[in-house]
Protein backbone atom coordinates (compact mmCIF):
# COMPACT_ATOMS: atom_id res chain seq x y z
CA UNK A 1 0.00 0.00 0.00
CA UNK A 2 3.08 2.25 -0.16
CA UNK A 3 5.58 3.29 -2.79
CA UNK A 4 9.32 3.24 -2.09
CA UNK A 5 10.97 6.45 -3.21
CA UNK A 6 14.08 4.72 -4.52
CA UNK A 7 11.96 3.20 -7.28
CA UNK A 8 10.48 6.52 -8.36
CA UNK A 9 12.33 9.61 -9.58
CA UNK A 10 9.24 11.76 -9.33
CA UNK A 11 6.47 12.19 -6.79
CA UNK A 12 3.37 10.11 -7.46
CA UNK A 13 0.38 11.75 -9.10
CA UNK A 14 -1.43 12.43 -5.81
CA UNK A 15 1.49 14.60 -4.63
CA UNK A 16 1.66 16.92 -7.62
CA UNK A 17 0.02 20.02 -6.26
CA UNK A 18 -0.52 23.13 -8.36
CA UNK A 19 0.92 26.33 -6.91
CA UNK A 20 -0.84 29.67 -7.27
CA UNK A 21 2.13 32.03 -7.24
CA UNK A 22 -0.05 35.12 -7.72
CA UNK A 23 -2.08 34.49 -4.56
CA UNK A 24 1.09 33.65 -2.68
CA UNK A 25 2.81 36.87 -3.78
CA UNK A 26 -0.11 39.04 -2.68
CA UNK A 27 -0.25 37.43 0.77
CA UNK A 28 3.54 37.56 1.12
CA UNK A 29 3.40 41.29 0.51
CA UNK A 30 0.71 41.89 3.12
CA UNK A 31 2.53 39.82 5.74
CA UNK A 32 5.87 41.44 4.97
CA UNK A 33 4.31 44.86 5.41
CA UNK A 34 3.04 43.77 8.83
CA UNK A 35 6.54 42.63 9.82
CA UNK A 36 5.51 39.17 10.99
CA UNK A 37 6.32 35.60 10.02
CA UNK A 38 4.15 32.61 9.20
CA UNK A 39 5.04 28.95 9.60
CA UNK A 40 3.64 28.55 6.09
CA UNK A 41 6.60 30.49 4.69
CA UNK A 42 9.31 29.35 7.10
CA UNK A 43 8.53 25.61 6.82
CA UNK A 44 7.89 25.78 3.06
CA UNK A 45 4.46 24.25 3.47
CA UNK A 46 3.13 22.69 0.24
CA UNK A 47 -0.33 24.14 0.96
CA UNK A 48 0.89 27.73 1.09
CA UNK A 49 -0.67 29.03 -2.12
CA UNK A 50 -4.02 27.37 -1.39
CA UNK A 51 -4.19 28.79 2.12
CA UNK A 52 -2.92 32.21 1.08
CA UNK A 53 -5.50 32.34 -1.74
CA UNK A 54 -8.18 31.87 0.95
CA UNK A 55 -6.46 34.37 3.27
CA UNK A 56 -5.57 31.68 5.78
CA UNK A 57 -2.22 31.71 7.55
CA UNK A 58 -0.63 30.31 10.69
CA UNK A 59 1.20 33.12 12.46
CA UNK A 60 4.69 32.39 13.76
CA UNK A 61 5.46 34.36 16.91
CA UNK A 62 8.71 34.59 18.90
CA UNK A 63 10.77 35.02 15.75
CA UNK A 64 11.70 32.62 13.00
CA UNK A 65 14.76 30.97 14.56
CA UNK A 66 14.41 27.69 16.46
CA UNK A 67 16.72 26.55 19.26
CA UNK A 68 16.43 22.91 18.20
CA UNK A 69 17.83 21.23 15.10
CA UNK A 70 15.21 18.69 14.06
CA UNK A 71 16.35 16.95 10.89
CA UNK A 72 12.98 17.10 9.11
CA UNK A 73 12.08 20.77 9.64
CA UNK A 74 12.98 23.69 7.37
CA UNK A 75 12.68 26.39 10.07
CA UNK A 76 15.99 28.16 10.67
CA UNK A 77 18.02 27.15 13.72
CA UNK A 78 20.48 29.11 15.81
CA UNK A 79 20.47 31.80 18.49
CA UNK A 80 17.11 33.61 18.50
CA UNK A 81 16.61 37.34 18.94
CA UNK A 82 14.98 38.83 22.04
CA UNK A 83 11.21 38.58 22.28
CA UNK A 84 9.60 41.30 20.19
CA UNK A 85 6.67 42.79 22.09
CA UNK A 86 5.58 44.69 18.99
CA UNK A 87 4.53 41.44 17.33
CA UNK A 88 1.49 41.26 19.63
CA UNK A 89 -0.03 44.26 17.88
CA UNK A 90 1.39 43.18 14.50
CA UNK A 91 -0.43 39.85 14.62
CA UNK A 92 -3.72 41.41 15.71
CA UNK A 93 -3.45 44.07 13.02
CA UNK A 94 -2.86 41.39 10.37
CA UNK A 95 -5.85 39.42 11.63
CA UNK A 96 -7.99 42.53 11.28
CA UNK A 97 -6.70 43.35 7.80
CA UNK A 98 -7.37 39.81 6.59
CA UNK A 99 -10.77 39.65 8.25
CA UNK A 100 -9.91 36.38 9.98
CA UNK A 101 -12.18 34.82 12.58
CA UNK A 102 -10.27 31.58 13.18
CA UNK A 103 -6.62 32.26 13.93
CA UNK A 104 -3.79 29.76 14.46
CA UNK A 105 -0.69 30.84 16.40
CA UNK A 106 2.53 28.83 16.63
CA UNK A 107 6.22 29.39 17.36
CA UNK A 108 9.62 27.77 17.01
CA UNK A 109 11.03 26.09 20.11
CA UNK A 110 12.50 28.77 22.38
CA UNK A 111 14.54 26.81 24.92
CA UNK A 112 16.48 30.00 25.64
CA UNK A 113 13.44 31.44 27.44
CA UNK A 114 12.61 30.36 30.98
CA UNK A 115 8.94 29.81 30.12
CA UNK A 116 9.62 28.57 26.58
CA UNK A 117 7.65 31.53 25.26
CA UNK A 118 4.31 30.66 26.84
CA UNK A 119 3.70 34.20 28.10
CA UNK A 120 3.93 35.53 24.55
CA UNK A 121 1.35 33.00 23.41
CA UNK A 122 -0.88 34.27 26.21
CA UNK A 123 -0.41 37.95 25.31
CA UNK A 124 -0.99 37.46 21.58
CA UNK A 125 -4.12 35.40 22.15
CA UNK A 126 -5.56 37.82 24.68
CA UNK A 127 -4.94 40.77 22.38
CA UNK A 128 -6.73 39.10 19.47
CA UNK A 129 -9.72 38.07 21.58
CA UNK A 130 -9.99 41.58 23.03
CA UNK A 131 -9.80 43.45 19.72
CA UNK A 132 -11.41 41.07 17.20
CA UNK A 133 -15.05 40.36 18.06
CA UNK A 134 -16.08 36.76 17.46
CA UNK A 135 -12.50 35.56 16.98
CA UNK A 136 -11.49 32.00 17.85
CA UNK A 137 -7.82 31.19 18.52
CA UNK A 138 -5.97 27.91 18.20
CA UNK A 139 -2.46 27.49 19.55
CA UNK A 140 0.14 25.05 18.25
CA UNK A 141 2.79 24.99 20.95
CA UNK A 142 6.24 23.46 21.40
CA UNK A 143 6.66 21.23 24.45
CA UNK A 144 7.91 24.02 26.80
CA UNK A 145 10.16 21.23 28.18
CA UNK A 146 7.04 19.86 29.81
CA UNK A 147 6.84 22.66 32.41
CA UNK A 148 3.41 22.69 34.00
CA UNK A 149 3.54 26.43 34.72
CA UNK A 150 4.16 27.22 31.04
CA UNK A 151 1.40 24.87 29.91
CA UNK A 152 -0.96 26.51 32.41
CA UNK A 153 -0.17 29.91 30.90
CA UNK A 154 -1.12 28.60 27.45
CA UNK A 155 -4.32 27.10 28.82
CA UNK A 156 -5.23 30.40 30.51
CA UNK A 157 -4.79 32.34 27.26
CA UNK A 158 -8.38 31.88 26.12
CA UNK A 159 -7.54 29.65 23.15
CA UNK A 160 -10.26 27.09 22.43
CA UNK A 161 -7.91 24.53 20.85
CA UNK A 162 -4.32 23.80 21.84
CA UNK A 163 -2.22 21.49 19.74
CA UNK A 164 1.15 19.88 20.26
CA UNK A 165 2.50 17.68 17.48
CA UNK A 166 3.73 14.19 18.23
CA UNK A 167 5.37 14.30 14.73
CA UNK A 168 6.48 10.67 14.44
CA UNK A 169 6.49 7.24 16.07
CA UNK A 170 8.75 6.53 19.10
CA UNK A 171 11.32 4.46 17.15
CA UNK A 172 12.06 7.46 14.88
CA UNK A 173 12.31 10.11 17.57
CA UNK A 174 15.97 10.73 16.89
CA UNK A 175 14.80 13.18 14.21
CA UNK A 176 13.27 15.37 16.94
CA UNK A 177 16.21 16.96 18.69
CA UNK A 178 15.85 17.74 22.41
CA UNK A 179 12.40 16.11 22.43
CA UNK A 180 11.05 12.82 23.70
CA UNK A 181 7.91 10.90 22.81
CA UNK A 182 6.85 10.46 26.43
CA UNK A 183 7.21 14.19 27.09
CA UNK A 184 5.05 15.09 24.10
CA UNK A 185 2.37 12.64 25.21
CA UNK A 186 2.55 14.09 28.72
CA UNK A 187 2.19 17.64 27.35
CA UNK A 188 -1.11 16.66 25.72
CA UNK A 189 -2.19 14.96 28.93
CA UNK A 190 -1.41 18.02 31.02
CA UNK A 191 -3.18 20.36 28.61
CA UNK A 192 -6.36 18.30 28.96
CA UNK A 193 -6.11 18.16 32.74
CA UNK A 194 -5.20 21.82 33.22
CA UNK A 195 -8.01 22.87 30.90
CA UNK A 196 -10.46 20.83 32.98
CA UNK A 197 -12.04 19.45 29.82
CA UNK A 198 -12.89 22.89 28.41
CA UNK A 199 -10.09 22.92 25.83
CA UNK A 200 -9.87 20.69 22.79
CA UNK A 201 -6.44 19.17 22.21
CA UNK A 202 -4.90 18.32 18.88
CA UNK A 203 -1.84 16.57 17.49
CA UNK A 204 -0.25 15.68 14.17
CA UNK A 205 1.99 12.95 12.83
CA UNK A 206 3.99 12.58 9.63
CA UNK A 207 4.19 9.37 7.60
CA UNK A 208 6.69 8.19 5.02
CA UNK A 209 9.73 8.12 7.31
CA UNK A 210 9.80 4.35 7.77
CA UNK A 211 7.12 3.86 10.43
CA UNK A 212 5.05 0.69 10.47
CA UNK A 213 1.28 0.32 10.54
CA UNK A 214 1.49 -1.21 14.01
CA UNK A 215 3.52 1.76 15.29
CA UNK A 216 0.98 4.19 13.88
CA UNK A 217 -1.98 2.52 15.54
CA UNK A 218 -0.11 2.48 18.86
CA UNK A 219 0.43 6.23 18.57
CA UNK A 220 -3.31 6.66 17.95
CA UNK A 221 -4.00 4.66 21.12
CA UNK A 222 -1.48 6.65 23.17
CA UNK A 223 -3.04 9.93 22.03
CA UNK A 224 -6.54 8.79 22.86
CA UNK A 225 -5.44 7.60 26.30
CA UNK A 226 -4.56 11.22 27.15
CA UNK A 227 -7.81 12.53 25.69
CA UNK A 228 -6.51 14.02 22.43
CA UNK A 229 -9.54 15.16 20.40
CA UNK A 230 -8.22 16.02 16.93
CA UNK A 231 -5.59 14.38 14.73
CA UNK A 232 -3.81 15.31 11.51
CA UNK A 233 -1.89 12.74 9.45
CA UNK A 234 0.18 13.87 6.47
CA UNK A 235 2.98 12.81 4.14
CA UNK A 236 6.50 13.89 5.08
CA UNK A 237 8.20 15.73 2.23
CA UNK A 238 11.92 16.44 2.37
CA UNK A 239 12.38 20.26 2.27
CA UNK A 240 15.80 20.16 0.57
CA UNK A 241 18.94 18.06 0.60
CA UNK A 242 20.45 17.57 4.04
CA UNK A 243 17.15 16.72 5.74
CA UNK A 244 15.66 13.30 6.48
CA UNK A 245 14.94 11.41 3.28
CA UNK A 246 11.45 10.22 2.41
CA UNK A 247 11.37 6.45 2.81
CA UNK A 248 7.98 5.94 1.14
CA UNK A 249 5.07 7.74 -0.43
CA UNK A 250 1.99 6.59 1.44
CA UNK A 251 -1.02 6.06 -0.81
CA UNK A 252 -4.38 7.83 -0.38
CA UNK A 253 -5.89 4.43 0.42
CA UNK A 254 -3.59 4.04 3.40
CA UNK A 255 -4.43 7.54 4.60
CA UNK A 256 -8.12 6.59 4.42
CA UNK A 257 -7.41 3.44 6.43
CA UNK A 258 -5.58 5.42 9.13
CA UNK A 259 -8.51 7.83 9.29
CA UNK A 260 -11.02 5.01 9.85
CA UNK A 261 -8.87 3.40 12.51
CA UNK A 262 -8.33 6.70 14.35
CA UNK A 263 -12.02 7.56 14.29
CA UNK A 264 -12.84 4.08 15.59
CA UNK A 265 -10.65 4.87 18.59
CA UNK A 266 -12.68 7.96 19.42
CA UNK A 267 -11.03 10.98 17.80
CA UNK A 268 -13.65 13.66 17.08
CA UNK A 269 -12.03 14.85 13.85
CA UNK A 270 -9.27 13.36 11.72
CA UNK A 271 -7.68 14.95 8.68
CA UNK A 272 -5.69 12.20 6.98
CA UNK A 273 -4.49 12.99 3.46
CA UNK A 274 -1.06 13.28 1.80
CA UNK A 275 -1.11 17.09 2.11
CA UNK A 276 -2.65 17.28 5.59
CA UNK A 277 -0.68 19.44 8.01
CA UNK A 278 -1.42 20.33 11.62
CA UNK A 279 -2.71 23.82 10.79
CA UNK A 280 -4.12 23.14 7.32
CA UNK A 281 -7.85 24.00 7.22
CA UNK A 282 -7.70 24.20 11.01
CA UNK A 283 -11.13 25.81 11.28
CA UNK A 284 -12.70 22.58 10.01
CA UNK A 285 -11.73 20.62 13.12
CA UNK A 286 -13.60 22.52 15.79
CA UNK A 287 -17.25 21.84 16.39
CA UNK A 288 -17.74 18.94 13.99
CA UNK A 289 -17.10 15.24 13.67
CA UNK A 290 -15.77 13.45 10.63
CA UNK A 291 -17.37 10.39 9.08
CA UNK A 292 -15.34 7.23 8.56
CA UNK A 293 -15.82 7.33 4.81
Amino acid sequence: MTMKTKNFMRKPEWLRKKIDFKAQKEMDQLLNESGIHTICQEARCPNISECFANKNATFLILGNICTRRCTYCNVKTGKPFEVNQKEIDQVTTSVQKLGLKYIVITSPARDDLKDGGSLQFYKVTQDILEKVPGADVELLIPDFKGKTSSLQTAVDSGASVIGHNIETVPSLYKIRKASTYTRSIDVLKQLKELGEGKIKTKSAIMVGLGETHEEMTQVFKDLREVGCDFLSIGQYLQPTGGYEEVKEYVTPETFALYKREALDMGFEFVHSTPYARSSYMAHEYKGKKTSKE
